[in-house]
């Protein structure tokens, strides 16, 4: 199987030098004095819609079920309170809780050491270009079980870089588990999040821990941690809350298409995706035209292909909501066969995360528990990749008050950690 596997200083090469990026950096957006309020919409999304639209303010979770979660900007403050909407304050100062996530921290290698890197990665948020570094490090403390691969390239030319680990059966003869995270861009949380089970399993595995070396033993992993780099980049250069990919679209002053609404499948069939270029949930102009979609399904169809049982297990991380989500999100009048045993797992895995620290996760399909989203991840590897389980992951926080998008540095570890409880219950039990 073709699974542009790279060497590990091939990749750190790539990382460094490809990108080609097509504009000047836009001014940095700076979020001082906006105020974060959670709306209840009553189930009237649409009239609240058309009292806000002449405000300045960022959509947290576009399309919801019940409520909005908006930043507003300072001078609009006053006309956002004078809709007498009914809205309550969770965040006085936007801004101020950006800088509570501190400085990307830069990455200190282990120059000459085959070891695993030091667990105070996960004390930081850190530069994407960190992050190719610290899977080539995870490759190299793990160099005969693993291999760097790359999905492909960004719309600016940066690699949709992963690792692909095994165990002792060799790669390519077990049931894939294949993880994505950051597709939208400014969920921080989920790099760290799949880049600590990434750890957990490969340093399990290499000191000799019998339930992680059977679960190692078990599978071929595919992680993609950022499947959206150019976005990423941008968040951490220009505008914290992008969300969307870095493509231009001809004539329009807009940039941006929100990748999780343009798998070709279940392409514009149901809300949640918008053909407005300007708006978050962007859906692209036709199912799949995107630089970063072009590769996931290339990707994502050869891992199906490459494993004797296909994909037992697919993860979209997200965040934030506490949320475990099944399909679909393209039709919800529909209900994936396997739907009994799905929701079983799930909620198996909520509870397990829950001993950690007493997070309580909600479980269900995404129609049900959150919104309607056309050409999303899950409903096209489970209907077309042939996934057994396909789920999206909504990490923390719970919701705006515990921070929304911008998560303090001091919660990755809680995060990550009790998310690895989930997540070794989970593939010990499937």
């Amino acid at each position: 199987m073709k699974l542009h596997a790279l060497t590990g200083l091939a990749a750190a090469a790539l990382s460094l030098v490809s990108a080609r990026i097509i504009a000047p950096l836009d001014p940095r957006v700076v979020y001082d004095g906006y105020r974060v309020y959670r709306v209840n919409t009553h189930a009237a999304l649409d009239s609240v819609e058309s009292q806000i639209r002449h405000l300045r303010f960022v959509n947290f979770n576009p399309d919801t079920i019940d409520h909005l979660d908006l930043a507003v900007a300072p001078d609009d403050i006053d006309a956002f309170d004078a809709l007498g909407l009914d809205a309550a304050v969770v965040h006085e100062d936007l801004g101020r809780d950006i800088h509570s996530e501190g400085p990307l921290r830069p990455y200190q290698r282990k120059t000459g050491s085959a070891d695993l890197p030091d667990l105070e990665w996960f004390d930081s948020y850190h530069s994407y270009d960190d992050h190719l570094r610290f899977l080539e490090d995870l490759h190299l403390a793990f160099p005969d079980n693993s291999e760097l691969v790359t999905a492909g390239e960004s719309h600016e030319g940066r690699p949709i870089q992963g690792i692909h680990f095994w165990g002792e059966n060799g790669k390519g003869g077990r049931p894939a588990v294949y993880w994505h995270a950051t597709v939208h861009a400014r969920e921080w949380i989920t790099t760290m999040t799949v880049e600590y089970l990434m750890y957990q399993l490969i340093s399990g595995y290499l000191d000799g821990t019998e339930e992680v070396k059977a679960i190692v033993d078990a599978y071929d992993f595919y992680v993609l941690p950022v499947v959206n780099p150019d976005g990423f980049v941008h968040t951490q250069t220009t505008d914290r809350l992008w969300r969307k990919n870095r493509q231009p679209r001809g004539a329009e002053t807009c940039v941006g298409t929100d990748v999780n609404r343009n798998w070709p499948h279940f392409w514009n069939v149901t809300g949640g995706a918008s053909d407005d270029p300007c708006a978050q949930t962007f859906r692209g102009l036709c199912p799949g035209d995107t630089a970063e979609m072009r590769s996931l399904v290339t990707f994502t169809d050869e891992v199906a292909s490459a494993n004797d049982d296909g994909i037992k297990l697919f993860i979209d991380w997200h965040s934030y909501g506490h949320l475990i989500l099944l399909p679909y999100g393209g039709n919800c009048d529909a209900r994936v066969e396997n739907y009994e045993r799905q929701m079983e797992l799930a909620a198996g895995t909520a509870r397990a995360v829950e001993t950690v620290a007493g997070s309580k996760y909600v479980v269900g399909p995404v129609c049900d528990e959150l919104y309607a989203a056309s050409g999303g991840s899950m409903d096209y590897v489970y209907d077309v990749a042939g996934a057994e389980l396909a789920w999206a992951y909504e990490l923390s926080p719970a919701d705006a008050a515990g921070g929304g998008f911008v998560l303090p540095a001091d919660q990755i570890l809680p995060t990550v950690v009790e998310n690895w409880e989930g997540m070794r219950w989970l593939l010990a039990t499937m």
